[in-house]
């Protein structure tokens, strides 16, 4: 079989017939939208005014941010909502985890919608409460459980959340994950063995913040896999670790490559790569810049004109980036596409579908986090809060 090489091509600059078909369409292109839809769900939105407040993530497609009040990430987003106690439905388009968020922090008169129930986070999912539970247990048998401090990522699920707020532990952004390290470590500093961090559901983001912004090294680092038999490390690994990560990642941070890197460097002058931390450690070392999507957006929009940017997160944004910064070269940091699946079922027939619902009447798909969860999920989400001196973004 023959390998063909995929070019790389700025965003919205140019196409290649050799490897992409349909990319040439002779007459008038159809709307990106359908407009029937379109104007229902404008229709919609105006029937419910004042009472509906809708909520987009950066990662959603554009045929849906159109309807969005704000746009941000999933922490921010979940705080404006609760800023708006006024609105009786907060449309979330994002996925399950960040409308349980929103939940948590709006009153308990409020409601949050999510279009499609279906979208979820496979990076949430693959820490699940039992498994936490189990990995808990494990190390208070091996000992280190009171040496430990756990910590979770936005990216996790209500009951993961109410988990570190019942036994010491914080919620952290990709923003503030290095404070929140640092607040966990203190927790446990007279500890005798030293402190340690159980991390999840990301492990790329706990040992990116560890490695490169806290000094450890990758050999402090365990990965916990929670499908293996005592998640595959010997008691004696468990206590000579700082940092114990789960085996979870993103499935869109997780594709980028460092080959893809060094053959941006070697072909594209001057190019600067800018990822996510979610990305793993190989692809991190070899960046430029790493930051949360808040910092991606604001380097792109503080950079010259004419400088030329490849970036490594999902790609409805960084398409979004490309059309909004013309005078900017940005390239997507992948030679095939990667979109957030699940994001990404979001789509303008869901959003359709629940507005109408909402504006005929009819509740749909409302996520409720029990009150147990719910308060225990927010001192996590309080302890965050009070930490000092970063801001909470994803």
């Amino acid at each position: 079989m023959t390998t063909v090489d995929l070019p790389l091509l700025p965003l919205g600059r140019g196409t290649d017939l050799n490897s992409e078909r349909g990319v040439e369409c002779p007459g008038d292109l159809p709307a990106p939208s359908d407009p029937e839809l379109v104007a229902r769900a404008q229709a919609a939105k105006d029937k419910l005014g004042d009472r509906v407040f809708v909520l987009g993530h950066h990662y959603q497609r554009d045929e849906v941010i159109a309807f969005a009040d704000v746009t941000g990430d999933s922490f921010k987003l979940a705080r404006d909502a609760a800023a708006r106690p006024a609105a009786e439905f907060i449309v979330f388009c994002g996925v399950h985890f960040m409308a349980e968020s929103a939940d948590i922090l709006t009153g308990p008169e409020q409601k949050v919608i999510l279009p499609d129930l279906a979208a979820g986070c496979s990076m949430a999912d693959m820490a699940r409460i039992g498994q936490v539970e189990d990995a808990w247990d494990a190390l208070v048998d091996a000992g280190v459980a009171d040496s430990v401090v756990p910590v979770t990522y936005m990216n996790s699920s209500a009951d993961i959340k109410a988990f570190c707020g019942r036994n010491g532990g914080v919620v952290c952004t990709s923003s503030n994950a290095e404070v929140a390290l640092e607040w966990a470590f203190e927790q446990k500093a007279a500890a005798p063995d030293g402190a340690k961090v159980l991390f999840f559901p990301d492990q790329h983001l706990g040992r990116n913040t560890a490695v490169l912004k806290m000094g450890l090294g990758v050999e402090d680092c365990v990965v916990w896999d929670p499908h293996q038999p005592h998640g595959g490390v010997t008691v004696e690994e468990l206590r000579a670790a700082t940092m114990i990560l789960w085996k979870g990642h993103c499935s869109v941070h997780g594709r980028f490559s460092p080959a893809v890197v060094d053959q941006l460097r070697a072909t594209v002058p001057d190019v600067q790569i800018l990822v996510h931390p979610e990305c793993t450690h190989e692809v991190v070392l070899k960046a430029d810049l790493v930051g949360s999507t808040e910092f991606i957006i604001s380097t792109i929009e503080a950079a010259p004109a004419g400088s030329t940017w490849a970036i490594g997160t999902e790609l409805n944004l960084v398409q979004r980036l490309a059309r909004t910064h013309p005078d900017k070269n940005i390239l997507f940091l992948d030679k095939s596409v990667c979109y957030c699946s699940t994001m990404n079922r979001i789509d303008l027939p869901h959003f359709v579908w629940a507005m109408e619902s909402l504006a005929a009447g009819t509740l749909v798909n409302q996520i409720e986090v029990d009150p147990e969860t719910a308060r225990w999920a927010l001192v996590a989400l309080q302890r965050m809060l009070d930490l000092p001196g970063k801001s909470h973004r994803d």
